[in-house]
């Protein structure tokens, strides 16, 4: 499928999307379990929750504890993993060339995701990307997150574009679902963290890619 019309500007989701964050974030995981005398969970069964967030992973570990045992050990999840954020995060494979196509070009591109700040900083700081993207905007950005339009909405015009003239990568239907609401054509990537058998046309994305290098097309390069 081609893009019609090309787009002028990039937003991406982060894990899953732009950056394999799944390593480290399963690592967290596993030391929770650990530490409550629990095994540790294969990598294969928890790379698929990971878009889905801390809270999604303290479920997987440890299935519906009441909420103030489950907010403490969402809360030590979040303290594992802000202490080790980036030994094995790496850009997926194909984004070097993704990323400097668009800098050869000029094109802006930013970031949306439901991480928390305290998290996403450290963590694009940490792979090098802090400065390179025109807008970061995070899960606490606004009361409001993915699937809500606000933070779409928001990068667009910290970037300086009309909603209509980006394109939003994302692994999730949150994804696509936030894309559509502000307007934007959208993307769903394939190689992210989808479920075994989960088909991301489902979401009803404007095309599904499965490397970054496909989302180039979509750009007036």
């Amino acid at each position: 499928m081609s893009a019609a019309p090309r787009a002028r500007g990039l937003l991406l989701d982060l894990d899953g999307t732009l950056l394999d964050t799944a390593p480290d974030m399963a690592g967290a995981l596993n030391r929770l379990l650990v530490e409550n005398d629990r095994r540790e969970l294969p990598f294969e069964r928890i790379r698929p929750h990971v878009s889905h967030g801390a809270a999604a992973l303290v479920r997987l570990g440890f299935g519906a504890p009441d909420a103030v045992e489950f907010e403490s050990l969402r809360q030590r999840f979040l303290a594992l993993y802000a202490r080790d954020l980036s030994s094995g995060t790496r850009l997926f494979p194909g984004f070097e060339t993704v990323l400097a196509r668009l800098a050869a070009a000029t094109v802006p591109w930013g970031i949306v995701t439901n991480k928390p700040t305290a998290l996403t900083v450290p963590l694009l700081q940490a792979v090098g990307l802090a400065d390179s993207a025109g807008c970061v905007v995070c899960g606490d950005t606004f009361p409001e997150r993915k699937p809500h339009p606000r933070p779409m909405l928001h990068a667009a015009a910290t970037l300086g574009l009309p909603p209509d003239a980006l394109v939003y990568v994302g692994d999730a239907e949150r994804d696509i679902a936030a894309g559509r609401a502000a307007g934007m054509q959208t993307l769903a990537a394939r190689f992210g963290y989808l479920a075994p058998g989960e088909d991301p046309r489902a979401w009803r994305p404007d095309g599904v890619i499965d490397r970054p290098e496909d989302l180039l097309p979509w750009l007036a390069l």
